[in-house]
């Protein structure tokens, strides 16, 4: 007796064509999530910098203000101001003179190999609001802002900080 397989036959090839294509889109699917995961990893080291930036400059108001008399105490603190006017990177007022500060903004600003300058960040985007009286608490507010190549709105980093006054 004769058993006729016609029916199956070309079965094996559909199934191997179904199997190819399953396996490609999970390829697809694991560029995309490498992809994903490059960009979280860039993004995440690009925050990572901004709060270092920002600690570095908290860290040098609280060292370099002059505590010699509360009146300079104050004006050294109000020297480090920059723009404090404004909101969501969108900063207006009057630009710092303080040298300290001068050198921070153009560290920020200045990308390339071994600099740590954010991208797309410029002087124009960063803030320094200071509080300067009993009632502010010495209040400090850095922000930090810049914008990524695939960015299309301004990322920002905040650090607030109070300096002690005279001792």
């Amino acid at each position: 007796m004769r058993i006729d397989r016609s029916p199956q036959r070309g079965f094996f090839l559909i199934e191997a064509l179904v199997a190819i294509a399953i396996f490609s889109l999970g390829i697809l699917g694991m560029v995309a999530i490498g992809s994903l995961a490059l960009n979280a990893q860039t993004d995440a080291g690009v925050r990572t910098d901004a709060a270092s930036l920002a600690d570095e400059l908290a860290s040098d108001i609280v060292l370099n203000v002059d505590r010699t008399s509360l009146a300079n105490f104050q004006n050294s603190l109000l020297g480090y101001q920059h723009q404090p006017v404004g909101v969501d990177c969108v900063f207006s007022g009057a630009a710092t003179a303080d040298a300290n500060a001068l050198a921070w903004l153009n560290r920020v600003s200045t990308q390339g190999p071994s600099l740590p300058g954010l991208p797309g960040a410029t002087p124009a985007t960063q803030q320094i609001q200071v509080s300067a009286t009993a009632a502010g608490f010495n209040r400090v507010q850095i922000t930090i802002c810049w914008r990524g190549p695939t960015d299309t709105a301004m990322r920002h980093h905040t650090v607030v900080t109070y300096v002690n006054g005279l001792v």
